[in-house]
């Protein structure tokens, strides 16, 4: 997949537990490639879960916190759900993330936020065994 001296570039491998389900997620995903959509995985792994993830910079919290903001600002809900759960993992609260989501009301949109709300109660209910 890439070597794990790269790290915050292009090839780099992601540090063990990081991604959304961790190691694991990330073969499954690989895995599941087929000819249609192996390449594509291998660039996500390589840019995404591999060089970006690892820069330097912003710890996994931020970065969680910023990526829920970009896909509800895009309506992405099925990667959303993904995403608050590695928001979990990755060390942000129920109440962090609830202001996230608030955040997002003003900037991205209310009908953006409230499908998001949607998506997180959800989530939240199935992972903290609460609700919002």
């Amino acid at each position: 997949m890439g070597d794990p001296g790269r790290r915050g570039r292009p090839g780099a491998v992601p540090p063990a537990g990081w991604t959304r389900g961790g190691p694991t997620h990330v073969d499954a995903a690989l895995e599941r490639a087929d000819e249609t959509t192996a390449e594509f995985q291998e660039m996500i792994t390589r840019y995404a879960w591999g060089g970006i993830w690892t820069r330097p910079g912003l710890d996994r919290r931020m970065r969680s916190a910023i990526t829920l903001t970009a896909l509800v600002a895009h309506g992405h809900l099925a990667e959303l759900e993904l995403h608050l759960r590695a928001a979990l993992r990755n060390g942000l609260t129920r109440e962090e993330i609830v202001e996230v989501l608030m955040q997002t009301a003003i900037y991205c949109g209310v009908p953006a936020a409230n499908s998001a709300f949607g998506v997180a109660r959800r989530v939240l209910a199935e992972e903290l065994d609460t609700d919002i």
